[in-house]
């Protein structure tokens, strides 16, 4: 089978096409490029992050993998596409006080949307297309289930909830069934040059203000009862739940709580005003194609890290509540919710509002 692989130039990617090509597969590299600024450069650098002026970098490393597996090599330019999903996404949700998950968007839209489509029209022919996430994914009968990766610290289905039933059939993450642990012991085995390089941490290492491109917009600090006390430069400086770096002093710690797109306030509060029972999610998809029942008892993660957490799904009038049987502490604003029931990625959505 012929089979494009993604490669990053870090180890998951690198073992993956060692896999498959060990397994007899004809295998092919390829790496997309989607920085596009020109010129721009990171006050604070960028060396350990996914999106960045370095990438020539990460091709170059991305490039010289392939050497050594020998397997050919290529490069698509994405760099307008990024910019027009997930930046454009990634700057309009911060400006409206909302916390954007650019690499979900990016997964779905640019890395398993666009970069094949790209190999395709540039005459690179395969069958399948693979990348270095650790998720597995499972044929029923005809019907493709996302299922979490065994390493419970190590699992990045949560970054792929939004892909669907074609680009599924068309899909293979070989790591699903590893760790990271030997993942790295069997890129030390082969000899392979990526071996120890760490993993991408961020989608950008550097101030977000970069990319916003916008200036200073001054408002107020404020507590629950509207009580100013202090100002700020821009309610996109600051997430749900951050503590530190607020700018202002208390008598106790202070949270993020709220961010008034309206009002241009910044709401904080004690710890114990950042826990809700429930959510509402918007842009929902779901991996089958179809919605679930409308209440289903699922498990739920609010962010990548997290571990699943027991909740009740309820769907009416085609909105979406997701109540936790405990309360959950930041849920923020334009983050993802993900529903699992188990093992299974049953989808997910863009949280819209808490309760």
């Amino acid at each position: 089978m012929k089979i494009l692989v993604g490669l990053s130039g870090g180890v998951d990617s690198s073992v993956t096409a060692l896999i498959l090509k060990k397994q007899g597969h004809e295998v092919i590299g390829a790496t997309m490029s989607i920085w596009g600024k020109d010129g721009m450069a990171s006050k604070s650098g960028h060396g350990n992050a996914c999106y960045g002026p370095d990438e020539k970098e990460d091709i170059e490393a991305a490039r010289n993998i392939a050497k050594q597996l020998d397997i050919p090599f290529h490069v698509f330019k994405c760099a307008d596409d990024y910019e027009k999903i997930v930046l454009e996404n990634f700057k309009t949700e911060y400006l409206q006080g909302r916390t954007p998950n650019p690499c979900v968007w990016c997964n779905a839209y640019i890395k398993f949307g666009v970069f094949p489509r790209l190999a395709k029209l540039n005459g690179i022919e395969f069958d399948k297309f693979a990348t270095g996430h650790y998720a597995r994914i499972e044929n029923i009968d005809g019907k493709y289930l996302l299922k979490r990766g065994i390493a419970p610290k190590k699992d990045q289905s949560y970054f792929l909830y939004r892909l669907t039933q074609d680009q599924l059939k068309n899909i293979l993450l070989p790591l699903g069934g590893y760790t990271k642990e030997e993942i790295r012991k069997i890129a030390a085995e082969n000899g392979l040059i990526s071996a120890e390089k760490p993993d991408s941490q961020d989608f950008y290492d550097g101030d977000y203000n970069e990319l916003l491109g916008i200036k200073d917009c001054e408002g107020s600090i404020v507590d629950t009862e509207g009580k100013i006390l202090g100002k700020h430069k821009g309610i996109w400086n600051y997430t749900i739940g951050q503590r530190k770096g607020i700018g202002i002093s208390a008598s106790e710690p202070l949270y993020v709580l709220e961010l008034r797109k309206n009002t241009n306030e910044v709401v904080v509060g004690p710890a114990d005003k950042t826990f809700k029972k429930s959510l509402y999610a918007i842009k929902m998809n779901w991996i089958s194609g179809e919605p679930p029942a409308q209440e289903l008892k699922v498990q739920a993660k609010i962010r990548s890290t997290q571990i699943p957490q027991n909740a009740t799904l309820t769907t009416e009038n085609s909105e979406v509540k997701v109540t936790f049987d405990e309360l959950q502490k930041s849920i923020a604003i334009g983050q993802s919710v993900v529903l699992y029931d188990n093992d299974i990625v049953l989808g997910g959505g863009i949280i819209d509002k808490t309760e």
